[in-house]
Parts: C-alpha cells; sequence; structure tokens
C-alpha cells in the first residue's frame, strides 16, 4: 500500500519556502504522494476552516514538481464545478507533463455554497457538473493528440452515495474523506452494493485519514481513523488495508490554522509514522 500526505496549503504559517520544506520533507520520509485541497474565493464559510493565503493547487503543484523528483502529486479534491472542464484538461495534462507522469487528479463536487456563488456558480447543479467535467476529461485525454498525457489517474472524493457511484460507474478509486472505522466499513458494504446493482466492478480505495498521535489511547465511538497512539494508528492502517485500499492518504492538519505556522509537529508525526512502515 502506497502512502502520502495531505499538505496545508492554507493558513498563516503558508508561504513558498514553508510549501517547499514541507514538499522535502515528505519525499525525503519516503512517502509516495503529496496532496494540496482546492478553494478559489476565500468566502467565509471556506475561511472559518481554511484561511487565506490559499495557494491555487496547480499552480503550487507544478511549483512542487521541479522541487521534487519522486513523490507522485496530485488534488484533494479539485472542486470540479469551479473551472470549465477544458481548461482543467489543458491544466491537467500540462502539470502531468511538466511532473514527469506524477499527478493524480482527485476531483470533488464540492461544499461551500458562499463560495459557489462568489464564482457564480450554481450549487445546486455541483453534481452535474462534476459529470460533465469527468466526461470531458476522459474525451480529451483520449481522442486529442495536443493534450500529449494520456490518461490521467483520477480519484472520486466524497462521503456520500452519489460519490460512491460516481466512482463505480467510471471505474476510478473511490477518496472518502476523514471517517471513523465503523463508518467506513458499512460504507464499504454500500460500495460493494452499488457495485453489484450497476454491474460494475468494486473500485480500488483511497483514503485519506486524519494523523493525530496521543499518548494515552482514545476509546471513544467516535474517535476518527488515524487518532489515537501510535498502535491505534498502526491498526487503522492495516485494517483498511485488509479492506482493499491501494493508496493511504495522512491528514495531519486538526483545525487550527495557527498549526501551519509550526509544521514541525506534523513532520514529527509524518517521521513517526514512517518509521514504522512495512
Amino acid at each position: 500500500m502506497q502512502i502520502g500526505v495531505n499538505v496545508p496549503n492554507f493558513g498563516p504559517g503558508t508561504n513558498p519556502d514553508n510549501l517547499a520544506r514541507w514538499a522535502k520533507t515528505v519525499e525525503g520520509l519516503g512517502f509516495d504522494l503529496l496532496m494540496v485541497s482546492d478553494h478559489v474565493a476565500i468566502t467565509p464559510d471556506v475561511a472559518r476552516q481554511y484561511p487565506a493565503p490559499f495557494y491555487e493547487p496547480v499552480t503550487t503543484l507544478a511549483w512542487l514538481a521541479g522541487i521534487t523528483t519522486r513523490v507522485k502529486l496530485g488534488t484533494t479534491v479539485l472542486i470540479a464545478p469551479y473551472r470549465h472542464p477544458l481548461l482543467v484538461a489543458r491544466m491537467a495534462a500540462n502539470l502531468q507533463q511538466l511532473s514527469g507522469g506524477r499527478l493524480i487528479l482527485g476531483v470533488g463536487v464540492g461544499w461551500a455554497k458562499e463560495e459557489f456563488e462568489a464564482l457564480g456558480v450554481p450549487f445546486e447543479r455541483r453534481g452535474a457538473l462534476t459529470d460533465e467535467l469527468l466526461r470531458t476529461l476522459r474525451t480529451a485525454w483520449e481522442n486529442d493528440a495536443d493534450y500529449g498525457c494520456g490518461q490521467i489517474p483520477i480519484w472520486i472524493g466524497g462521503n456520500s452515495d452519489a460519490a460512491i457511484r460516481r466512482a463505480v460507474r467510471l471505474g476510478t478509486p473511490w477518496h472518502p474523506l476523514r471517517f471513523t472505522m465503523p463508518w467506513f466499513e458499512e460504507a464499504l458494504e454500500r460500495l460493494k452494493g452499488i457495485s453489484a446493482e450497476l454491474d460494475r466492478p468494486v473500485p480500488d480505495l483511497a483514503p485519506r485519514i486524519y494523523l493525530r498521535i496521543t499518548e494515552k489511547p482514545i476509546d471513544h465511538p467516535d474517535r476518527r481513523a488515524g487518532e489515537g497512539t501510535l498502535e491505534q494508528i498502526l491498526e487503522d492502517i492495516e485494517r483498511l488495508r485488509l479492506a482493499g485500499a491501494q493508496t493511504l492518504l495522512l491528514d495531519p492538519y486538526h483545525g487550527d490554522p495557527d498549526e501551519t505556522l509550526r509544521p514541525e509537529v506534523a513532520w514529527q508525526a509524518l517521521a513517526t509514522v514512517a518509521a514504522h512502515r512495512v
């Protein structure tokens, strides 16, 4: 199983120097993948969780591609309705070429209503717009030699049944985000059921989990995967591997923007997990 890191590309501590340090740390610790998030207009609903400065993901990944040599690069997740599908096709194709074929394009429908309004995009059509983007990407990359990138790996992000169905229909990895293990196990049964209903193979799994190491075990039933003692976290990772996860993304951001001023705390947690990889 490959393991990656969700790098915060937002908050008061985020600047080019720290992003470069993040990239070098993730690659230096031997992780397989570096991913960043997406927002365009930092409206109040976005800023409450992900305050400015917010570095645009494709631009940021293109720059980090020149700083790294091995680690894969991706989005967790690019919000599909925010950009014209042909623009995304072009940006992704160019990034795939510039990075030497290291891109994974995680895609989601979005959630921030105020941001949709600021961009002039109808919130109620976000699912249909996402489907349109995904169709356009595949058509452009398959049929237009001008893009010159082949098929770029796509992940479908989201915890809803609609996201599961989208992943099953397209045959692309499902990328659920920050969950408890009981929720994941129940969702996995829904995934299998939807795959049977649509007569499609069960897609690969590429979950994104929390990373917070504690001294004492967390016994609360709402404990999120990746949260607790090192032993609990390693057990979560192993359970996800046995469930069929091909790739796992660790998310060390705990929700306080000031964490971005002290990235060394997250790096130490990542180093601890990296030291126990098998």
